[in-house]
C-alpha cells in the first residue's frame, strides 16, 4: 500500500513539480526506492523449532531423582507390645520357636489341630557370570510321613516276573510299550513313571509327553530294584520350583512333634541345596515357616543349610586316607 501511495503522488505532482520545493523529483525517487526495497510482510507463523528430547529426558529423570523420598533405616526390634510393622524389620525366629508358635497360633484360634506346615524356600539361582539354575522338580524321601495317600507309579517293564514284583509292591499302572498310546492321549494319569533299563529305546516317543517325569538314573526312576524305586515314588515328598526362584510345599501335620517335623524340615533343605555347588554361596535366600491359617514366620537359616566348610573337610580327609593307602601299599 505504501509503494502505490508513493506512485500515485508522483503522478499528481509530476507536471508541476518545478513550482513546489527545489529537488523535489530526487526526494521522491529516493522515497518510492526505499518503500519498495522493504521486506514483505508474513501473514503467517514461523515454524517452532523441534525440541530436544534428550534434554526432557535428562530433566526428568533429574525431577524424579529429586522427587523420591528418602526413606528412613528400619529399626530392629521395637521396645513396646503395640507398634507399627513396616518401621521394623521382619523378625526371624529360631526353627523350635517358630514352630512352637504355630502350635500356640492354632490353639488360640481354636482351628483344625491336624492341618499342614508349608515352607517357602526362596532361591538364588545364579551361577557365574549369566548362567542360572534352571527351574527344577524332585522328589525326597521323608523320615516321618504325615499323609496316609500314597502317589501313584506306573512301572514299564515286559519281564513277567518284574511286572508281578511290580504288582506285589503297589504299582498302580504295569505294562509296555501298549501304554504309550493310552498315555499320549492322556487315558493314563499317575504322579510318576519309573522303568527298566532294556525298554527305553521304546519308550522315546513319551520323552516329550513325560518331560520332566521321564525315567531318569539321577532321579532314581531308572533301573532294576523295582521295589525301592516304588517306595521312593509311592512315599516321597515332590516339589518344584515356582516362579523361577521359589518352592511352595508342605512338610508335615501339625500335630506332630516338634523333632519330626524339624527332621522333615532339614531332609527338605538338604535334598534342595544339592542342585547348586556350595562354592557358588548359600542357594536359600530366605526360608519361612506356616501352617495352613496363620501368619508365614521368617527363620534363621543357621544350623539348617550345609556349610562349605565341612565339605571341604571331608575332602580333605578323603584325600588323607587316599594318601595313606598309597604310603602303606608301597612299603608292603
Amino acid at each position: 500500500m505504501a509503494a502505490r501511495g508513493g506512485c500515485c503522488l508522483w503522478r499528481v505532482l509530476a507536471p508541476h513539480r518545478g513550482w513546489f520545493i527545489p529537488g523535489l523529483d530526487r526526494r521522491l525517487a529516493a522515497a518510492s526506492a526505499v518503500v519498495s526495497a522493504a521486506p514483505p510482510v508474513r501473514l503467517y507463523a514461523a515454524a517452532a523449532k523441534p525440541a530436544n528430547k534428550s534434554s526432557k529426558k535428562t530433566k526428568q529423570e533429574e525431577t524424579k531423582k529429586k522427587q523420591v523420598p528418602r526413606r528412613r533405616p528400619l529399626m530392629t526390634k521395637p521396645v513396646d507390645d503395640v507398634y507399627l510393622t513396616w518401621h521394623y524389620e521382619r523378625p526371624s525366629y529360631e526353627v523350635e520357636k517358630a514352630v512352637g508358635m504355630l502350635k500356640k497360633f492354632q490353639e488360640l484360634d481354636f482351628t483344625y489341630p491336624k492341618q499342614f506346615v508349608y515352607i517357602n524356600v526362596f532361591l538364588d539361582m545364579a551361577l557365574q557370570k549369566k548362567k542360572k539354575v534352571e527351574p527344577f522338580t524332585s522328589t525326597v524321601l521323608i523320615p516321618h510321613r504325615f499323609s496316609d495317600q500314597t502317589n501313584k507309579v506306573l512301572v514299564f517293564t515286559e519281564n513277567e516276573q518284574e511286572a508281578e514284583i511290580a504288582r506285589e509292591n503297589g504299582a498302580a499302572v504295569v505294562g509296555g510299550v501298549e501304554l504309550i498310546k493310552w498315555i499320549l492321549e492322556d487315558e493314563i494319569q499317575v504322579d510318576s513313571y519309573v522303568a527298566v533299563p532294556e525298554i527305553m529305546p521304546k519308550l522315546i516317543p513319551l520323552r516329550g509327553k513325560l518331560k520332566r517325569k521321564y525315567p531318569n538314573t539321577k532321579r532314581n526312576s531308572l533301573g532294576h530294584d523295582i521295589p525301592k524305586m516304588l517306595q521312593f515314588y509311592r512315599d516321597g515328598l515332590e516339589y518344584a520350583v515356582q516362579d523361577e526362584c521359589v518352592i511352595k510345599t508342605r512338610i508335615a501335620r501339625l500335630d506332630m512333634p516338634t523333632e519330626q517335623i524339624i527332621a522333615n524340615l532339614k531332609t527338605v533343605i538338604n535334598d534342595i541345596c544339592t542342585f547348586k555347588p556350595l562354592t557358588y554361596g548359600p542357594f536359600v535366600q530366605r526360608l519361612v515357616i506356616r501352617s495352613s491359617t496363620s501368619e508365614g514366620l521368617l527363620l534363621h537359616l543357621d544350623g539348617l543349610l550345609p556349610q562349605v566348610e565341612k565339605v571341604e573337610e571331608k575332602e580333605e580327609d578323603a584325600e588323607g586316607d587316599e594318601e595313606k593307602r598309597v604310603l602303606e601299599s608301597a612299603s608292603t
